[in-house]
């Protein structure tokens, strides 16, 4: 499986939804970048993602975007492939 990076704030719904869905998808750690605690990382998620809301997930090196896009990804039958790598 491969890494998977987020941007995160710890009291931001998303995030927790996000979370969940990749660990109801077996995934059993991911790399939580937490902005609200290290704000000079939620400067790096800008310029890495050109968004300013979190989650920002990366699945390996691919930027997947925020919770709705990986749900969208779900929905599709896309994000199995992708946790596959």
């Amino acid at each position: 499986m491969p890494r998977v990076r987020m941007y995160a704030t710890g009291w931001c719904p998303y995030c927790a939804r996000a979370e969940a869905l990749l660990h109801a998808k077996g995934l059993s750690e991911s790399e939580k970048i937490p902005v609200d605690a290290q704000p000079e990382r939620r400067q790096e998620m800008i310029d890495r993602t050109g968004r300013r809301t979190v989650p920002q997930i990366y699945i390996g090196d691919q930027h997947v975007g925020g919770y709705d896009d990986l749900a969208a990804l779900e929905r599709a039958g896309r994000l199995d492939e992708l946790l596959a790598g």
